[in-house]
């Protein structure tokens, strides 16, 4: 076994069957969040993770789950993991494999725009882990094939991306069906403020592991900002392309716009996958695929992917359009420099997206600067917005309007109508 590995990650307290396969898996030594999450976590403390995109916060809620799942007896799901996408919960399921397999760990996905009745099969396996995105896991429910009194071990991955996406209601009627004698496990990379009533109705004396401040980007990102116009858009980032022969993970704002694009990007010779709700899981996991292997140079996508995508080594990031949300921005630009690595993060920026770029300046705390060769912003921004930037500060704006998504009061789990259903899973 590897010796750093076993000193490392032994020293919290884990199992040698586990480290095991932490040294199979190629595990060297625990991140931080990994290090200070996984020991309360083991003791069966509830925990509020918050650490940057791509530092091994999955494993930080998978191995502690493996060790104490190890010690039940099996036959029933004893731990759900809840997620806001199909990619995020496939990739999941996929550490779990990797690092329940001394521990004889077994688990199932339930996510929207799969077989519903080839889950029901996975279900009748009686795994001991449910990884589950909010809509589908509730059609289960109220068909009846799956029950969560035995849940011991709840975790919340991505819960802000969770309530941005609407997933408000559903998640209470979950929460609802849970036993409340159970553990509770929360990590983000952001805790906005909306997260504070999820975070009392479902935690208890939470342990709270605050690796970097909510919204800290990684070290390695150099970000920059292009003034440009929406017509010009498609030709710089065509000379990007062509200046930088980086994989690229380019972020659109909406499908229509993320198809036109790849299109655009097809016919001038650039290897191109697509990649957002309304394709098809098999077509997601195509592109997801083709885009890791490397078979795809360029992803086109709209924040489906800005979330747990755990892709090695993307080079660019481009914020095509500027995300909506402002900790969006974290999460997609989370996307490069993973692991201590390093990478580019390029936003453009027309005479609209003023205010929604300083949000993202005041998530931040810093202003992002101009990217070589890009033009000063047009004369309709303010003169305290240009001259913030030269400075490296935030120009003084309105504080950004809060997001609307507010959880209603405790609630039993009701049924509702089947096309409100189908609404909840076509968003997962």
């Amino acid at each position: 076994m590897d010796t750093s590995v076993h000193s490392g990650f032994h020293a919290l307290g884990l199992s040698d069957a586990l480290l095991r396969d932490l040294t199979g898996a190629g595990f060297s030594s625990p991140t931080p969040i990994q290090e200070q999450a996984i020991p309360p976590a083991l003791a069966g403390r509830d925990v509020i993770g918050c650490a940057q995109t791509g530092t091994g916060k999955t494993a930080a809620f998978v191995i502690p789950m493996i060790e104490r799942l190890a010690t039940l007896p099996k036959g029933q799901p004893q731990a759900l993991i809840l997620a806001p996408t199909r990619e995020l919960a496939v990739q999941i399921l996929a550490t779990i494999e990797k690092l329940g397999r001394n521990r004889r760990m077994s688990a199932t996905v339930i996510v929207g725009g799969a077989d519903m009745q080839a889950q029901v099969r996975g279900l009748r396996q009686r795994p001991d882990i449910l990884v589950a995105t909010p809509g589908r896991l509730l059609d289960h429910m109220w068909n009846g094939t799956v029950l969560l009194s035995s849940i011991k071990i709840l975790v919340l991955d991505e819960a802000d991306r969770m309530l941005d996406m609407g997933f408000a209601p559903q998640i209470n009627q979950i929460l609802d069906a849970l036993p409340e004698q159970r553990q509770t496990l929360l990590f983000s990379a952001t805790l906005p403020t909306d997260l504070a009533r999820l975070v009392q109705a479902s935690v208890n004396n939470p342990v709270r592991v605050m690796v970097a401040p909510s919204a800290t980007t990684a070290e390695g990102v150099t970000q920059a900002v292009h003034y440009t116009s929406h017509a010009d858009k498609p030709d710089l980032l065509l000379s990007l392309l062509g200046t930088d022969q980086a994989t690229m993970l380019v972020f659109t704002r909406t499908k229509h716009r993320a198809d036109r694009l790849g299109r655009v990007l097809d016919r001038a010779g650039h290897r191109v996958a697509v990649l957002h709700g309304d394709r098809s899981l098999s077509q997601r996991r195509a592109a997801l695929e083709g885009f890791r292997r490397g078979a795809f140079r360029v992803l086109v996508a709209t924040d489906i992917a800005a979330r747990g995508i755990d892709v090695a080594n993307i080079g660019h990031v481009v914020n095509f359009d500027l995300p909506n949300c402002p900790e969006d921005y974290v999460h997609r630009i989370g996307r490069t420099a993973r692991m201590k690595t390093t990478g580019r993060a390029t936003s453009f920026v027309t005479g609209e997206d003023q205010q929604q770029l300083r949000s993202i300046e005041r998530l931040l705390g810093h202003a992002v600067p101009l990217a070589p060769g890009s033009k000063e912003p047009s004369a309709a921004s303010a003169p305290s917005d240009r001259n913030a930037r030269r400075s490296g500060h935030p120009s003084t704006s309105p504080a950004m309007r809060s997001r609307p998504h507010l959880l209603r009061n405790a609630r039993k789990p009701r049924v509702e109508s089947s096309a409100h259903s189908a609404a909840a899973t076509t968003r997962t």
